[in-house]
């Protein structure tokens, strides 16, 4: 239960550190933010195993802080991207 509760939280700041970033922050809403940032974690964490030569692990530290942030503005930027060809 704790690890799900950390990975929220996680989530939320990643997201809205990734929206901050992305300039889609006005767009979007706490419970978008930790979902995004949740995506982004994952997306990130697959683009790093694409690019290095060993596997991304899910273990707190700054730079899979800073992978996941890389993520959610890459999943803040193609969410936006979408919405707006789709209104």
């Amino acid at each position: 239960m704790l690890a799900i509760i950390s990975w929220l939280i996680l989530g939320a700041l990643v997201g809205w550190i990734a929206s901050k970033i992305a300039g889609t922050d006005s767009q979007q809403g706490w419970i978008l933010n930790i979902v995004l940032g949740i995506v982004g974690a994952f997306v990130g964490g697959l683009i790093y195993e694409a690019f290095a030569d060993d596997d991304f692990s899910f273990e707190w530290s700054i730079g899979s802080i800073l992978i996941a942030i890389l993520g959610g503005v890459i999943v803040s930027w193609g969410f936006a991207y979408l919405t707006k060809r789709r209104a």
